[in-house]
């Protein structure tokens, strides 16, 4: 059997200029860039002096001291990997070239009407624009992309998301306090990765909860999204198993009518450690319905898949990919459901005391 899952390089060079100096750039991006040979031509931050440590430490020979000097002295081919937080877009994409290419950081606004902005900026300033979803570029998300393009699981009929695990949200002290936290910062990788198989749901139902020991705004969500009578596709997370991680879950299932595949998603479990992947398939033709047989994938959702997303939107901006996957526009679709998913956790169900 033959998977295809690791994703197609640009054939020019773009050099990148990173805005921020977080923690997801020291963790996720600039690995991933080095993995796959990408030029960091400079960084930028509101406190300098994070620049300034990240550029030594990861050899960018270019520290700028705002957004405009970055502008002002970056190569004409330039892509601008925008790494804070959703309220300071539109201030920075208003700042950058017209016609420039731009890699923003999820999610894509606090809320819906803020998404919508950041669009209409993007599309006045003729931005060629995406978000950072790389979950779609994932080995394990690719790899079952790939299978199920060929056939191999036959008719998708469920997919479904499960995370019980115990995160460390103080790793993540300025999201911590959010009022939006867990839908709108982590479910939403979910939501996007489920729209990229099966496109926008009909509507959807949804609770995100608290813990009573916990000063979070929310840290567990169940989500369904309808797709019909026949397709099943929920999502159930679970932040707060503080019990070891022999019961911890983090995975990702695809049903059909000739098979399943099921991807562990390695990375949420001892977090920030992590425990290793692992894909598993089965297809009934094979004859043997307990044959479950595992392929070995190259790569993981961090850093890995940050490749998946620059490569993308860089293939784009130079004409040798057709489809920018996760393009501002786009993702206005993500940010509806995500928004649906608050309207519904606000709206409640059926009252029992109503019937």
């Amino acid at each position: 059997m033959n998977v295809t899952y690791k994703p197609l390089l640009p054939e020019t060079e773009q050099p990148i200029i990173i805005i921020g100096a977080s923690g997801i750039v020291k963790d996720a991006h600039l690995p991933a860039y080095k993995m796959a040979g990408f030029k960091v031509f400079g960084i930028t931050n509101r406190t300098t002096f994070k620049a300034h440590a990240m550029a030594e430490s990861h050899n960018i020979p270019h520290v700028f001291e705002n957004v405009a000097e970055a502008v002002k002295k970056a190569p004409k081919n330039a892509v601008y990997d925008i790494t804070v937080l959703p309220d300071q877009y539109i201030d920075i994409l208003e700042q950058l070239p017209n016609g420039a290419a731009v890699l923003i950081q999820k999610p894509m606004g606090n809320d819906y009407k803020q998404a919508k902005d950041i669009v209409a900026v993007c599309e006045r300033k003729n931005l060629v624009a995406a978000i950072n979803f790389q979950l779609r570029f994932a080995s394990f998300v690719s790899a079952a992309r790939n299978m199920i393009d060929q056939g191999l699981i036959g008719d998708l009929y469920d997919l479904e998301f499960k995370v019980t695990v115990n995160t460390p949200w103080e790793l993540f002290p300025v999201i911590k306090q959010h009022p939006r936290l867990e839908i709108l910062f982590h479910s939403v990788h979910y939501i996007d990765c489920i729209r990229s198989f099966l496109g926008n749901p009909k509507r959807v139902m949804a609770r995100t909860t608290k813990h009573p020991l916990k000063d979070l705004s929310s840290c567990r969500s169940t989500i369904i999204l309808d797709y019909g009578d026949i397709m099943s596709v929920k999502i159930n997370t679970n932040h707060d198993h503080d019990f070891g991680t022999k019961n911890q879950e983090s995975y990702i299932k695809w049903e059909g009518t000739k098979g399943a595949i099921k991807a562990k998603m390695g990375l949420l479990m001892n977090y920030p450690d992590g425990l290793p992947d692992a894909f598993e398939y089965i297809i009934k033709e094979d004859n043997n319905e307990n044959d479950w047989k595992s392929l070995n994938l190259e790569g993981s959702w961090f850093p890995e898949a940050f490749i998946g997303t620059m490569s993308n939107l860089m293939r784009f901006k130079e004409g040798s990919d057709k489809i920018l996957h996760a393009s501002v526009q786009d993702v206005l679709e993500t940010m509806k459901v995500v928004e649906a998913c608050y309207k519904s956790n606000a709206s409640g169900g059926v009252l029992i005391t109503e019937l």
